[in-house]
C-alpha cells in the first residue's frame, strides 16, 4: 500500500511539473508572436500587457480583433484561443468575487439598519 501511495505521489508531481513547463497562455502568445510582422506583434503585445495589468475587458477586445486576422499561423491561432479562454475564466472569477462582495455588503447593511 505504501508503494502504491508513493508511486501515486511521484506520478502527480511529474504531471504537475509537465503542466507547469508549458508556461502561461500570455507567455505562449508572446513566444508565438516573437517573429511575427511588427503590426501583429504589437497587437499581441497590447493584449498581453492588458492581461498583465488586469484589464480583462481590454485584453478580450484586443484578442478578439487579433483572432480575426487571416495572417496568423496555426500556433498563433491556438495561443490566442488559449489566452481568450484564460481571460474569460479571469472575468468569470472577478464577477463571482464581485457578486460575493455585494452579497456580503448587503448582509452587513441589513444587519446595521435592519430588514
Amino acid at each position: 500500500m505504501k508503494k502504491y501511495i508513493g508511486m501515486l505521489c511521484i506520478v502527480m508531481v511529474a504531471s504537475a511539473a509537465m503542466i507547469g513547463c508549458g508556461g502561461s497562455p500570455a507567455s505562449k502568445v508572446e513566444s508565438s508572436f516573437a517573429s511575427a510582422e511588427p503590426s501583429l506583434k504589437e497587437s499581441a503585445q497590447k493584449a498581453v500587457d492588458a492581461v498583465k495589468a488586469g484589464n480583462y475587458a481590454g485584453a478580450s477586445a484586443q484578442l478578439q480583433m487579433l483572432a480575426t486576422n487571416t495572417k496568423l499561423t496555426p500556433d498563433q491561432q491556438q495561443a490566442i484561443k488559449d489566452l481568450i479562454a484564460d481571460v474569460q475564466k479571469q472575468i468569470q472569477a472577478k464577477a463571482a468575487e464581485a457578486a460575493e462582495n455585494a452579497k456580503k455588503a448587503m448582509g452587513d447593511l441589513q444587519k446595521k439598519f435592519g430588514k
